[in-house]
């Protein structure tokens, strides 16, 4: 005889042992209690939450020959019929198979009959899935049904549920469990059966099961049968940083691995799009988030760095492979392709591609600038080892962004020093030398918010001598507006260079004696949101941002709004 499945073996036979569904059992208690039971009751909510389980224990209570506080006894005839599937007073149907017209007639018929007990309950699962006719059938019998009978119709979907049956039951809508209570009980279960588990497992199922009982019952069956260890598995971690970075070859290697390790495609992309909504709720709800802190932490870091925009727009790619990859013959080559798409997406030309990548920019530099303390992002992952690379760490703490700058050799202009601030998580543990600080200009402006980037990528790098950054730009003018924003770009590479930086400006030789003309256009960076992503000058160009702007949308106006 073949052993009881977990979740059969522990599914809750009375109110006290349902998990997380305290607002359904309080009111299905307190009617008991009252004597105030509906005659018909629509249960709704994800798969594997106790709907059902639900159902039988409300057949148990209005049956109980030895009901006591709104609990049935578990052992009287009533109850242990119940549990054993045999009783004369609970009918149940599954809708998803017996879905016609006659199938209803035939439980209308039956619900006119008489039965042993005091009420007879009919449990329609899957209601949603009922034809239109049967609706009909099912519809004048829930408005005048006999006084002995109950209904309860339980759904996944239950926006598919007709309104006018709807209107007609007591709707209690069932949830996912939380992080915390899940875990517990999971614990309590490998207690009870005195399973060999390892904690580590125990999170992984917890994560499989993403709030179902039932699924993650199933899923430490599947690590028990497995030996107690969770199987090596290749880190999502490693597709969300490769949106990031947009490294199409990261994302093949990481779906290569996952495949040799036994992933079934299709369930791959299931666990990116779950992944992905934790991203996405750790950006407009964090609070429904149901990982470990540390977990929520890194995810939530990810999240920003790749943007709301990317976020819901890879969502919906996977969703729409996840139905195309039904009818593919290679579902693998669906993945890959959407995944490159993913990757790709400074070579896309759609809206919301574009979209994407201005959120991503700005959201990423707002990331780096209001950083509160360190977050520990995931290292980067060898997909042919499953290993964690050397260096993976140290390569995820800012994005290089190599940027060309024109060199001058006029004398120099103002003159701020930076100020003594505490180092930050970022802060370098070896003091730069003059070099180094050039090549990491380019990084420092690109952190910054959208007006004082777009000033100082206007402006180039002339040379560092002594700690001493010389910088050239277009006009005096400029270097004025620049010079209110100075500070905080002084911050920055103190962070950065791990030591005091002085900045000193010089005005380029071919923009001497214009600084009149370019006022005007200097004003206007604050209508810029971020000119320097917008277009790229080639090497040896000096024109303003707004020039720029202007050739990156041919056909477009300059509005002066001030005349």
């Amino acid at each position: 005889m073949a052993n009881q499945s977990l979740y059969r073996r522990y599914r809750p036979r009375r109110f006290d042992e349902l998990k997380g569904q305290d607002h359904v059992v309080r009111a299905l208690r307190n009617a008991v209690i009252n004597n105030r039971e509906g005659q018909a009751y629509l249960f709704s909510g994800p798969r594997g939450t106790g709907k059902t389980s639900t159902a039988r224990i409300l057949a148990k209570v209005l049956n109980c020959e030895k009901l006591k506080d709104g609990e049935p006894c578990v052992k009287c005839g009533s109850c242990l019929s119940i549990d054993a599937g045999s009783s004369y007073d609970v009918l149940e149907l599954d809708a998803a198979s017996n879905n016609g017209v006659d199938n209803m007639r035939d439980l209308i018929e039956r619900a006119a009959l008489g039965n042993p007990g005091r009420h007879r309950v009919f449990i329609l699962d899957e209601v949603h899935m009922l034809s239109k006719p049967a609706e009909a059938a099912l519809l004048k019998t829930l408005e005048e049904p006999p006084d002995h009978v109950v209904f309860v119709l339980a759904t996944t979907d239950p926006q598919k549920v007709s309104e006018t049956i709807r209107s007609r039951t007591q709707h209690l809508q069932f949830h996912l469990l939380p992080l915390k209570e899940l875990i517990e009980h999971v614990r309590w279960v490998v207690d009870d059966a005195k399973l060999v588990v390892s904690e580590e497992a125990i999170e992984r199922v917890v994560q499989l099961g993403a709030g179902s009982v039932r699924d993650t019952l199933s899923a430490l069956e599947l690590v028990v049968a497995s030996g107690g260890d969770v199987e090596e598995q290749i880190s999502l971690d490693e597709f969300i940083e490769s949106f990031i970075d947009h490294d199409p070859g990261r994302a093949l290697a990481a779906v290569s691995a996952a495949v040799q390790f036994g992933a079934d495609p299709r369930a791959l992309a299931e666990d990116i799009v779950r992944y992905l909504r934790d991203a996405f709720l750790s950006l407009m709800a964090p609070e429904l988030v149901q990982l470990p802190r540390e977990r929520a932490e890194i995810v939530g870091d990810q999240a920003r760095r790749m943007g709301a925009t990317s976020v819901v727009r890879a969502i919906e790619i996977l969703g729409d492979v996840l139905i195309e990859i039904r009818h593919a013959p290679d579902a693998r080559l669906l993945v890959e392709v959407a995944l490159v798409k993913l990757t790709r997406q400074n070579s896309n030309t759609d809206v919301a591609a574009l979209m994407s990548r201005i959120e991503r920019l700005e959201s990423g530099a707002s990331a780096m600038r209001d950083s509160t303390g360190p977050i520990v992002r995931p290292a980067l992952v060898d997909p042919s080892t499953g290993r964690a690379k050397l260096g993976g760490r140290a390569s995820a703490v800012m994005p290089t962004i190599a940027t060309k700058v024109a060199p001058s050799q006029e004398p120099v202009v103002p003159t701020v020093v930076a100020e003594q601030v505490a180092p930050p998580a970022e802060t370098s543990a070896i003091a730069m030398s003059d070099n180094e600080i050039k090549s990491h200009w380019a990084e420092v402006v690109a952190a910054q918010k959208p007006i004082v980037r777009a000033l100082f990528s206007a402006v180039g790098v002339s040379d560092c001598k002594e700690g001493v950054l010389i910088l050239s730009a277009p006009s005096e003018m400029h270097i004025s507006k620049s010079n209110e924003h100075l500070q905080i770009l002084l911050d920055s590479l103190k962070r950065v260079s791990g030591k005091k930086v002085e900045i000193k400006f010089i005005v380029a030789e071919q923009k001497r004696g214009k600084a009149g003309n370019s006022a005007p256009l200097l004003d206007d960076l604050d209508l810029v949101e971020d000119v320097a992503e917008t277009t790229r000058a080639p090497s040896g160009s000096h024109s303003l941002p707004i020039d720029e702007l202007a050739k990156a949308f041919p056909g477009s106006q300059i509005i002066d709004d001030k005349k």
